[in-house]
């Protein structure tokens, strides 16, 4: 049995599927009930609901799994109490393979989420467990690219002219499936998983002219303005807060670049580009905009 943490995220809604469509067995691990319940709908049949950092949950959680997938909600101030107790779990109730979703460059401690991602791999290293760590860039999100369809305006919150790389989040997940699905060839590896290319703001925004046949402009808001805008509530506000203008003021600073030829290795193809990763979510934009509306 795999057990796949934060499983109604932005990796467990892709690996999921995955791993379903190759026959394994599979429990996901939620933190509320809706989605439970959203999970259960699409097929999962094991969920499981509680808090990550509670050892009694963590037990039920961990019981007859022979190998974890585990993502850290990012944005949550436990996410390193988290990560040590599902790595405390696993290795207390013999899981085989322990497969930890970090960040690219997680050395980069001056990033607030960075420095807990870091850790959380330090405790892992430490627990005798086989483990494999992925260590992925930043994501390509369709939530980046809604003001550039609907408005003609490319935001970010960093500077403009510094190169970041980026990766897709399927490809992510396609990495995730293969290592899980072969633990000996794999376990013991840390992995850097980045799509080709770098690019400032003003290259992103010209891939995305290209795409919709538009003019598209550049805007640096602030990272406070951003995340108000990702935001549905202001619960945890000041935390997240800090994590952005740590984000904001790195990548102002300095770029954050890497390497594509592990993940193009591990997937056996070449990876997806950002520009057929727009192409694919304005087709979306396109048919969504087209869809009439009951009134």
């Amino acid at each position: 049995m795999i057990l796949v943490m934060a499983a109604n995220g932005n990796q467990g809604k892709v690996l999921i599927p995955k791993l379903l469509a190759a026959g394994a067995t599979v429990r996901a691990c939620v933190r509320t009930e809706a989605s439970g319940t959203f999970l259960r709908a699409a097929g999962v049949a094991d969920v499981v609901v509680g808090d990550v950092s509670d050892s009694r949950f963590m037990a039920q959680a961990m019981e007859g799994v022979e190998k974890v997938y585990h993502v850290g909600p990012t944005l949550h101030p436990q996410e390193r109490a988290m990560g040590f107790a599902a790595v405390d779990a696993a290795q207390a109730y013999g899981v085989k393979h322990f497969v930890f979703s970090s960040v690219l460059h997680a050395i980069t401690t001056d990033l607030v989420q960075h420095e807990i991602k870091r850790d959380i791999e330090e405790h892992l290293l430490s627990s005798g467990l086989e483990f494999t760590i992925l260590q992925p860039a930043n994501y390509m999100m369709s939530h980046r690219l809604k003001s550039a369809f609907e408005e003609g305006v490319f935001r970010l919150s960093w500077s403009l002219e510094r190169y970041q790389s980026l990766v897709h989040i399927g490809d992510v997940a396609g990495v995730a499936a293969i290592v899980l699905a072969d633990s000996e060839r794999h376990s013991g590896a840390t992995y850097e998983l980045v799509a080709p290319g770098r690019y400032t703001a003003y290259d992103l925004a010209t891939t995305i002219s290209v795409v919709t046949g538009r003019d598209i402009a550049v805007e640096q808001i602030s990272p406070d303005r951003f995340l108000k805008g990702l935001l549905v509530d202001e619960e945890g506000f000041e935390y997240r807060a800090r994590l952005a203008r740590a984000i904001s003021a790195r990548y102002s600073s300095h770029d954050f670049v890497g390497n594509p030829n592990v993940l193009t290795w591990l997937l056996g193809r070449s990876p997806t580009t950002f520009a057929q990763f727009v192409q694919a979510q304005y087709q979306a934009y396109q048919r969504a905009d087209a869809t009439p509306r009951s009134r």
